[in-house]
């Protein structure tokens, strides 16, 4: 029996794109010619919303600034059973839409990662690729490796990861935050190869580096903080605890020697900040207590929705035209976790 076609959704953020938007939707009309394509301006200056139209896309506007802003808009306002996202700088692929689409309907899985393989040498810059590196390489410590790009645009994601996703981030953050909600509930994922283009010429990176940079490690600090308090405030107790320690080690030899405490103040202050580490560990537990509740709400949350095999009524093992499951481009390699 034939399942049907997923309704798939091209979400596109985008802010001053007028030369490379164009050229992304007409890919993505050829590549997935059954989906739809929703092109969300953020305050564009120039004509980003004409050519997109012209182009023959959904355009809609979000005027909070910054891509997590756009990100929560399109998540609550489009319905659709598979959502492909990409930018809309003409970088990414269009090709492996229809591979990574395929993967996550035919697998069962929330989300498809596109990882980057740079195709020209201006396309991804030595400083963003250490950057990527070097958070990626972070994130894995506090919340396991299960991802070599954790900051890649191009993203598919299934109904109940969008729907259930409690996007927070105003900007390009964001990234960081779908990675970590996929992390934190364990979800089925995957991660795809992915050809990576330069911006075709007269585009312009929104992207600031070390701005961008500090901003994504702020935001895994916080992440790591409410999602591993236990972790995170016994890291502080171990601190405060070598503080108190290193500050009473004259005060304890001096009363050792002589029997007096001549350095209250010192004394008082070691005391007290060994008292800061209890409570630190004492926090934690607690914050462990409350985080374990809302990860649990976010679960039940997520269970409610169907998964994207049970909207089209397919069974595991077959693709969403009833047919043997169809592969990966064979140039990309696929790491399903």
């Amino acid at each position: 029996m034939k399942t049907p076609h997923p309704r798939v959704a091209v979400l596109v953020p985008c802010y001053n794109e007028e030369i490379a938007i164009g050229d992304t939707v007409r890919g993505f009309q050829k590549a997935l010619p059954r989906a739809k394509i929703y092109v969300y301006d953020n305050n564009s200056k120039d004509r980003t919303m004409e050519v997109a139209a012209q182009a023959g896309a959904i355009v809609r506007r979000e005027t909070l600034q910054g891509k997590g802003n756009v990100v929560r808009r399109m998540f609550s306002d489009i319905d659709a059973d598979v959502y492909v996202m990409i930018d809309g700088d003409a970088t990414y692929d269009p090709d492996a839409a229809q591979g990574m689409v395929d993967l996550l309907v035919r697998d069962n899985l929330d989300m498809v990662v596109g990882r980057r393989i740079s195709v020209h040498t201006t396309a991804y810059r030595a400083g963003h690729v250490l950057g990527n590196r070097m958070l990626t390489g972070f994130l894995a410590q506090l919340f396991g490796q299960r991802f070599t790009d954790i900051l890649t645009g191009y993203r598919v994601f299934s109904r109940r990861f969008a729907k259930s996703f409690p996007a927070l981030s105003a900007g390009f953050e964001t990234e960081t935050e779908l990675t970590v909600h996929a992390l934190t509930l364990n979800l089925p994922i995957a991660e795809v190869e992915t050809k990576y283009f330069a911006r075709p010429e007269g585009s312009v990176s929104k992207l600031s580096t070390y701005r961008d940079g500090f901003r994504i490690l702020r935001v895994m600090l916080t992440l790591f903080k409410n999602e591993r308090p236990v972790m995170f405030f016994s890291i502080a107790a171990a601190l405060l605890a070598m503080l108190s320690i290193g500050l009473s080690i004259p005060i304890v030899i001096t009363y050792w020697k002589t029997g007096l405490v001549p350095r209250f103040p010192t004394a008082i202050l070691s005391a007290t900040i060994m008292m800061l580490a209890f409570l630190s560990i004492v926090c934690g537990l607690v914050l462990d207590t409350v985080t374990r509740g809302r990860r649990e709400m976010k679960r039940l949350a997520y269970l409610q929705i169907p998964s994207p095999l049970e909207l089209l009524g397919a069974d595991v093992g077959t693709d969403f035209a009833g047919a043997p499951a169809s592969r990966a481009p064979a140039d990309l390699k696929t790491e399903v976790a």
